[in-house]
């Protein structure tokens, strides 16, 4: 394929423990769920299978244990169509979710991050032909900072769009911030980025401005069933959630951020990258899981509200 239909995802690979359960135990209670999943996870790795099931040439960057979780994951990536020949194995364990999904939908998850916290800018730098012949590089904060940085710098050198998920928030150098391309960020993240709380549409709204430097096309900041705000050259969009039955929310914000990807890659507005992303997620909540539960094309394009 061409430069302008391949997308490089550089982040995290982890398995994930799903449990189902009515509610939290109390400390020193043993509470029992109402059902266990086992599923591929890691926010760089739900990213990658949400855009290559939307079509994109995808390849994944990143590191796995040398154990049975991460022959099972390279399996599951491969099979939803990820190209992994720039997935090592490290030594370690692979990353590891365990995840509560209660009944409201809300997710509450522990991470181990494992082989995830071995990749290194070497890595980066042998998979720099990836780079180069990628239109977008799609970034996370789940593997060393450094990393990230050396991986913006890099793809920034060949002419590569960055998306940056800043999640979950930590500090990275206002120089490598300023060198992305489309930043987004939750409420939490946006308000760890701000300085200042972030608990509602209208904070959303009011901090646009003030994150507007680490993105220099396209801001986003999702907020769960309340939608999203788009802010790209001054303008500020607010697109509302789809209304579905929600499951759970285990990796919406990553099917979002993969139809984030797809929607650029097609030249979409602002409006209609939110709309499309959107909708995206509304169909991987309905299902229990992250990567299986997300859509395909094909799915996406016969939706209802589409």
């Amino acid at each position: 394929m061409m430069k302008n239909e391949t997308v490089a995802v550089v982040g995290s690979i982890n398995y994930d423990i799903i449990f189902k359960q009515k509610r939290l135990p109390e400390i020193g209670e043993t509470y029992s769920a109402d059902s266990v999943s086992f599923c591929g996870g890691g926010k760089g790795a739900n990213q990658a299978v949400q855009c290559a099931k939307l079509g994109l040439e995808t390849y994944m960057v990143g590191k796995v244990g040398n154990d049975s979780f991460g022959k099972e994951l390279l399996h599951n990536l491969s099979s939803y169509g990820v190209n992994l020949d720039h997935v090592a194995a490290a030594d370690s364990n692979t990353g590891l979710g365990v995840i509560n999904a209660l009944e409201n939908g809300s997710v509450i998850a522990t991470i181990s991050k494992g082989a995830n916290y071995h990749l290194t800018c070497e890595d980066i730098d042998r998979s720099e032909a990836v780079l180069q012949k990628s239109k977008i590089v799609i970034l996370q904060l789940e593997v060393p900072k450094e990393v990230v940085q050396y991986t913006i710098k890099l793809a920034k050198k060949h002419g590569c769009y960055v998306i940056l998920n800043a999640a979950p928030a930590s500090e990275l150098d206002e120089e490598y911030l300023k060198m992305v391309d489309c930043l987004v960020v939750n409420e939490t993240e946006a308000g760890f980025y701000a300085g200042k709380k972030v608990d509602s549409v209208e904070d959303a709204e009011a901090v646009c401005g003030q994150l507007a430097p680490f993105a220099s096309d396209l801001l986003v900041i999702t907020l769960g069933g309340k939608g999203s705000i788009l802010y790209s050259g001054n303008r500020l969009y607010r697109i509302p959630s789809k209304k579905v039955d929600a499951v759970e929310t285990t990796g919406a914000g990553d099917s979002y951020v993969g139809a984030l990807a797809y929607s650029l890659i097609h030249n979409k507005s602002p409006e209609e990258i939110g709309e499309f992303s959107s909708l995206v997620s509304s169909r991987t909540v309905m299902k229990i899981g992250a990567q299986n539960a997300m859509p395909a094309l094909s799915e996406v394009l016969e939706s209802p509200n589409n």
